[in-house]
Formats: structure tokens, C-alpha cells, sequence
């Protein structure tokens, strides 16, 4: 009977994906980028992700039969969760594996009539997926990529796998059509952020668990970026040495500080001399030990709009290891009242990578929306 069939799950993990974020290079698009990424000392992570969205599956394990591939595509992080597996015949990867392999192996998984693609990768990943199976087949993203402007991913990867328990167990979910979008990485590298829709996927909707697509600024007005950026820097003291990431209402800080900083980029500020720009992982490790012993730390970040993301969106250069540097109270939350009401009443989402970190700072933030104006805003 229909009812003991096994969920068939399609797997496809890219390798790559995410690969350039830690050490600042905005993306992991291209032979060059994977390559220079590798260079600077860059650790695939998305198959560790891929591993916290299978997690929640585990205690219904028997319930789920895994199509997906040998090898880091899939095959490899499949086989540690207990899952039945049906291993489709294709070559092993190495590290190396590019969009046609992700092309190829999304149509062949397809066609084994899986109930639903589970994927982990970025924006380019979702684009491969959509160019290949089109709107049709029910897809689900995990994030792992460093743009991440797409609807299709969920806001952590354990909700993915949440997702699919509902599904499994016979929740009644709708589904939607979310969009595909993406931006160039050449252009985004230069301080110019265009995202460009490419498509539609069909994603089962549960708006708890899937990212918002990536809202623009609504609130532009000057004076509010320079109230905020005053507020902030009456806040420091001289000798504050800080860490300021992404995005236009950082950078309006950065002017009143007077450094012309980087937009998209992660910077460290001390006496009001730029100490690094555009750092990656290991150059905020090596800062945070040495300029912070005689020196009090803050970090100064603000979240995505529409979205909702504080961590791991962007920013991966701010990793577990240097966020667990800076105490949760040395950590400033700037944004518009605008941008804090696109998020409908959600909360700052982490994904920070490390579930444990994102609990510890769980909780509530005090957000900077203004001169002398702070708002108490949950986050989790």
C-alpha cells in the first residue's frame, strides 16, 4: 500500500558552495574564485550543513529513502544518518565538482520520482537546480552559500530538516513559488550589489521556517543613517577597537568615523585609523587576540532587510571562533525602524553555522534605530 512507501528524499550537496565567504572573497563562483578561496586557507563547510538539515530526520530514519550520488555531492553525508540509500551511478567528486554536475545530477535524482529535492548550496546553486527541473518537482534549500538572496532556502538548515519531518508526517503544507535570484559576484566584489531574478522553484510553504527574499532599504533617508551612525560613535570610547560588517547603514558609521571602509566587506577600526579592510577569518582571529588585549572590543552589525539575518548571510567571515571573541553585549545591532518592520514581527534569525552559539545568543537585542533611541528586539 501507498502508506508504507518510504519519502523519497533527493539529496545534492555543493561542495563548493559558500567556499569563498570566510576569507572575503563574496562568493565561490568560478574555477579562479574556488581556486584563490583554497589559497587563502577556505574550509568546505556545506557538507556539514547538509548534516544539520539531515539531523531532525534521524529519529524517523526508517521512514526515508535518500536518492542522491557517491561522493561529496551527497553519498558521503547520507550514509552517517541510518537512512536507506539508492546511490544513482555517477563519478565520485573530489572538491571539484561544477554547475553541470549539479545540473546533471538534479535531473537524474528527478527522475526517480523523489517527493522532494532537498539542496544545499547558495544562489548559484539554486539557479543550476532551476535550469535544469524548471517549476515543477518540490524543491527545498538548505543555506550554505554567502549571498543567499533566493526565496527557496530555509533560514537555518535545521529547519529544513524540520520542514520535512511536517511533510513526512502529514501536515497539510501549501505550496509556493519562490523566486531564484542572483547577483554577479565580479560586480558584487566591487562594492555594487544587483540582484537579478532568474526563475521560479516550488518549495513546500511553511513562512516559520523559509527566508524571506532579500528586501532592499526602504528607509533612505540620510538623517537616519547619520542619527544612527552618531549614536553609535558617541557610544565608543577612543580606544574601542571595532569590528563593523556589511551593508549601507554600517557604512554611514564608518563615514562618521571618517574611513571610507568597504561596503560589502567586514572592517576593523581603532583610533579611527582603518586597521584592516575587507578581512577575512583568520585576519579578525589574529586581530581580535592582539589589538583587543588593551583595548575594549565591539562589533557593529546590522541585518538584512525583508530577511532578517544578523549571522551567516554575507558575512561569513564572522565566524563561531571570532564571535565567541566578542561578548554578546559588545555586539551593536543597528537598523532602520523601516527595516525592522519589513520583518512582520519575526525575529533576528542566527545561523551562525554552530547551533549551540546560535542558542547562546538567542534571546534579545537592543537595536540602535536612531539618535538616543533604542527599540528591545527578539532574536532567534
Amino acid at each position: 500500500m501507498i502508506m508504507n512507501r518510504k519519502f523519497r528524499l533527493g539529496l545534492i550537496v555543493n561542495p563548493l558552495a559558500g567556499l569563498g565567504g570566510s576569507v572575503a572573497l563574496k562568493g565561490s563562483d568560478g574555477a579562479e574564485i574556488v581556486a584563490l578561496a583554497l589559497s587563502r586557507g577556505a574550509k568546505p563547510k556545506s557538507s556539514d550543513r547538509a548534516a544539520l538539515a539531515l539531523a531532525p530526520l534521524v529519529e524517523i530514519q526508517g521512514q526515508i529513502l535518500i536518492v542522491t550520488v557517491p561522493g561529496e555531492m551527497g553519498g558521503d553525508v547520507a550514509k552517517h544518518f541510518g537512512c536507506e540509500r539508492r546511490l544513482l551511478s555517477y563519478p565520485a567528486t573530489a572538491g571539484q565538482s561544477s554547475a553541470e554536475d549539479t545540473r546533471k545530477v538534479a535531473l537524474a535524482i528527478v527522475h526517480q520520482g523523489v517527493d522532494l529535492l532537498l539542496f544545499v548550496g547558495g544562489d548559484g546553486t539554486a539557479r543550476d537546480i532551476f535550469s535544469a527541473i524548471g517549476l515543477g518537482p518540490v524543491c527545498l534549500g538548505v543555506p550554505a552559500g554567502v549571498k543567499m538572496q533566493s526565496g527557496v532556502y530555509t533560514n537555518t538548515p535545521a529547519a529544513a530538516g524540520e520542514l520535512i519531518k511536517l511533510m513526512i508526517r502529514g501536515e497539510v503544507l501549501s505550496l509556493m513559488d519562490a523566486e531564484v535570484r542572483d547577483i554577479d559576484e565580479a560586480s558584487y566584489r566591487e562594492g555594487c550589489l544587483k540582484s537579478l531574478y532568474f526563475g521560479e522553484l516550488r518549495v513546500p510553504m511553511d513562512l516559520r521556517y523559509l527566508q524571506h527574499v532579500k528586501c532592499g532599504g526602504l528607509e533612505k533617508e540620510e538623517l537616519v543613517l547619520t542619527d544612527i551612525a552618531a549614536e553609535v560613535c558617541e557610544s565608543l570610547d577612543a580606544n574601542t577597537l571595532c569590528v563593523i560588517g556589511a551593508g549601507t547603514t554600517t557604512m554611514s558609521i564608518k563615514h562618521e568615523m571618517g574611513i571610507e571602509g568597504t561596503l560589502l566587506g567586514v572592517d576593523v577600526i581603532k583610533n579611527g585609523c582603518l586597521l584592516k579592510a575587507d578581512a577575512t577569518e583568520d585576519q579578525l582571529i589574529s586581530l581580535l587576540g592582539v589589538e583587543s588585549e588593551d583595548a575594549p572590543v565591539k562589533m557593529i552589525l546590522t541585518l538584512i532587510g525583508g530577511q532578517g539575518h544578523l549571522f551567516g548571510r554575507g558575512n561569513q567571515q564572522i565566524s563561531p571562533a571570532v564571535i565567541r571573541m566578542i561578548k554578546k553585549e559588545n555586539i551593536l545591532v543597528v537598523a532602520s525602524r523601516t527595516k525592522l518592520r519589513s520583518l512582520q514581527h519575526r525575529p533576528i534569525l542566527l545561523d551562525t553555522g554552530d547551533v549551540s552559539l546560535d542558542e547562546k545568543l538567542a534571546g534579545y537585542f537592543s537595536v540602535i534605530v536612531g539618535y538616543e533611541d533604542r527599540i528591545i528586539y527578539p532574536a532567534g
